[in-house]
């Protein structure tokens, strides 16, 4: 009777001992669940941005979020799972979490982070601050209850930063604390530079916005084909490739002085306010 008791308390420790370690759950409770990547999207909602274009974006991410494409990309991580959170920001103390902090495994996950998404309203806001932006996104780690091989800033605009931080110092910093941003420039209307537009955003966030092991730009240049850069980028970021694809030049921030002054925004919108 021993023996068989002694053989029961042995079965029932080896299973505890091995769902402590599965990585389906945290080891132990209070601790973070492992994920494959902590994702925050962050999405710009400055009054540069019309309706339309807030709502293909919106509509892009609610659609690539769910897509096979995504899906399948999410399968082939070291724990099959990310967890992501959804910002909308503009001037420097306008940011607010749409959606927070949210596991994604699989069809049903996602539909239902989609279905949070498409919910919320859809509204605009005043100035572009791109450096507030990436701010208070690095601080939405802390408060993650998920533990990633890696942290990403997937940041969308369209416009450079003209409030609140300079935006290499705060890059810097957030690259200093193992944060990898990445970054999808808007670039669906002719620019005007009495709008404080620039005609080069692609080049401004490859050499003033992201950076990281493995950064890269995906630019959105039209409207039929902008659902395909969102959902592109989102796979390129849960498989960790890279973007370009092999065998083209890897997009990293500039070592050189940038082609694009980082503070150009900052200085158009003076010459412009006058403040």
């Amino acid at each position: 009777m021993r023996r068989a008791f002694q053989r029961v308390f042995a079965a029932v420790a080896a299973g505890l001992l091995l769902a402590a370690f599965s990585p389906a759950m945290p080891s132990r409770a209070g601790e973070p669940i492992p994920v494959d990547i902590e994702l925050v999207i962050a999405v710009d909602i400055s009054y540069s941005m019309d309706y339309d274009e807030l709502a293909l974006q919106r509509g892009g991410y609610i659609t690539a979020l769910t897509s096979k494409q995504f899906l399948d990309a999410l399968r082939q991580g070291a724990h099959g799972r990310i967890a992501v959170t959804y910002v909308e920001w503009a001037g420097a103390n306008d940011q607010q979490v749409l959606v927070p902090w949210q596991l994604i495994d699989g069809p049903a996950a996602a539909t239902a982070f989609a279905n949070k998404l498409g919910e919320a309203p859809i509204r605009r806001a005043y100035r572009t601050s791109i450096s507030g932006a990436l701010k208070f996104s690095a601080a939405l780690f802390d408060r993650s209850d998920f533990k990633g091989i890696r942290r990403v800033i997937d940041v969308s605009g369209d416009g450079t930063n003209n409030q609140g931080d300079l935006i290499e110092p705060t890059r810097d910093d957030l690259i200093a604390k193992g944060i990898t941003i990445n970054g999808l420039p808007i670039m669906l209307k002719v620019p005007v530079t009495s709008m404080i537009d620039i005609p080069n955003l692609d080049e401004y966030y490859e050499d003033c916005v992201i950076g990281g092991p493995g950064a890269f730009v995906v630019p959105a240049r039209d409207r039929k084909h902008f659902v395909d850069a969102i959902r592109n980028k989102l796979v390129l970021e849960v498989s960790n490739l890279q973007w370009p694809q092999p065998g083209k030049p890897k997009v990293v921030p500039a070592v050189k002085p940038p082609r694009v002054s980082c503070t150009i925004g900052e200085r158009m919108w003076q010459e412009r306010w006058g403040r």
